[in-house]
């Protein structure tokens, strides 16, 4: 199956299919091999710009490729945020299996054209790859920040996204309903579910996606997807159970040496930290 197969199941099932995002070979086994022992349909992992920057497209293509091939389990890996149609080629012709083009900082006209142009390209490629657009523009970085300003304001407006989807064919939609990127300190985040059903009432076509989960309670994940979202995506979280893990092991162990021994724990963070995130998205 596809990629938006599993997503249509997940739909009619009222579960989400989760994304990670990878920048290390051990981080994206350790995704797959969480999501694998706790049985989800499949999993997405991605590379945002810099990290496919950091990985290589080819290469993060061949690792996922050699991963799925071992493990036997579906993995998709997606071209998480990328902002210019350069950017979505090169990943397309790469082979990666799904792309957001996300001209989110673009007016609405400017966003539209370049995302058509993003999903007319990979329709040239295959009809198997999956392309999201973005409409509203999600505050924050994927790092821990004290606070975001946020407000009903800077929400994804109904109608402009169901102009949006026809205008563009996309088959997924990121919007905005007071998620952000990264993990805040100093607020509490809380998401709008009313405001993303008249979305969705709006647009019923697409697949919805919730990013930056990060730092969300998990009652709004759950309450998210009760009301539509078939995708949600973790990144930041990842990034510090990794970090943290990594320093504890180096400060433990100050004279070690061999990469694997201090690497693998903070590896093994992750995977946990994945189990807990995929057992929110279940039935």
């Amino acid at each position: 199956m596809i990629l938006n197969d599993y997503l249509k199941q997940a739909r009619e099932g009222k579960y989400a299919i989760g994304h990670f995002n990878f920048a290390t070979e051990d981080v994206l086994k350790a995704i797959v091999s969480a999501a694998s022992q706790s049985h989800a349909p499949c999993v997405m992992v991605g590379t945002s710009e810099g990290e496919a920057d950091f990985v290589g497209l080819t290469e993060a293509v061949a690792l996922v490729r050699a991963i799925h091939d071992d493990m036997q389990y579906p993995v998709f890996l997606n071209a998480d945020h990328f902002r210019s149609f350069e950017k979505c080629k090169a990943a397309i012709d790469a082979g990666y299996d799904s792309i957001i083009a996300d001209g989110s900082r673009l007016n609405l006209d400017q966003n539209m054209v370049f995302t058509k142009q993003a999903v007319d390209y990979a329709r040239t490629k295959s009809a198997d790859i999956s392309v999201e657009g973005e409409l509203g523009y999600l505050k924050g970085a994927s790092e821990v920040q004290a606070k975001i300003e946020i407000s009903p304001a800077d929400y994804s407006k109904p109608e402009e996204v169901a102009e949006f989807v026809r205008q563009t064919g996309v088959d997924r939609m990121a919007v905005v309903f007071g998620n952000i990127h990264g993990i805040v300190t100093d607020q509490i985040e809380k998401l709008d579910i009313e405001h993303f059903l008249k979305i969705a009432a709006a647009a019923p076509e697409p697949y919805y996606v919730l990013h930056g989960a990060s730092g969300l309670k998990d009652e709004d994940i759950r309450a998210s997807i009760e009301a539509g979202i078939t995708n949600v995506h973790f990144n930041t979280e990842l990034r510090v159970a990794y970090q943290h893990e990594l320093v504890h092991q180096l400060s433990e162990h100050p004279a070690e040496t061999t990469p694997y021994k201090y690497m693998g724990p903070a590896a093994e963070e992750v995977k946990k930290l994945v189990k807990a995130k995929l057992a929110l998205f279940k039935k």
